[in-house]
């Protein structure tokens, strides 16, 4: 899924989010805002994932039929 899809469908997207990754605070999920890099910044951030790590988990999420 490309940065402007995950834009598009991004408020879809926060409730599965929150349930995949539950460290992840409603005020980051509004500052992400669909932003692939700061998603991916975050998840390292509170999951100690590498970036490639971090990368791989958000494509297989993304990847699954939403």
């Amino acid at each position: 899924m490309n940065e402007d899809i995950m834009k598009g469908k991004w408020k879809q997207l926060t409730g599965g989010i929150k349930q995949q990754w539950g460290k992840l605070t409603d005020d980051e999920l509004t500052e992400i805002d669909g932003s692939r890099e700061k998603m991916v910044g975050k998840l390292q951030e509170h999951y100690g994932y590498t970036l490639d790590q971090a990368e791989k988990e958000l494509d297989t999420y993304l990847s699954k039929d939403r």
